[in-house]
């Protein structure tokens, strides 16, 4: 998968320093991935969930961040649309973001 963007990953970081490491996991995963349906995301996630518009949520540092990301599974590419934390994430639409 291409991961656009991981500047958006790596500014979160820098802010949540222990944050760094559960992300940087996540893109090498991810980039290395290809996944084709959200069945191949679940079976390496079992915590992520799907909402609408190919948007998948992502439970990240042992649930105290959340990713939502954008998937065009014809395309392989996945789209960064939210990174913070789980109280910043209860505050957003995940289905619209």
């Amino acid at each position: 998968m291409h991961v656009i963007s991981r500047k958006s990953l790596r500014e979160f970081a820098a802010k949540h320093p222990p944050s760094k490491i559960p992300l940087d996991n996540w893109f090498a995963e991810a980039s290395g991935a290809k996944w084709i349906k959200f069945a191949d995301i679940k079976a390496a996630y079992r915590s992520a969930d799907v909402v609408a518009g190919n948007r998948v949520i992502f439970n990240i540092g042992g649930n105290k961040y959340r990713l939502v990301v954008k998937i065009a599974y014809k395309c392989q590419i996945v789209f960064i649309r939210f990174v913070d934390t789980h109280a910043e994430y209860d505050r957003i639409d995940a289905k619209t973001i």
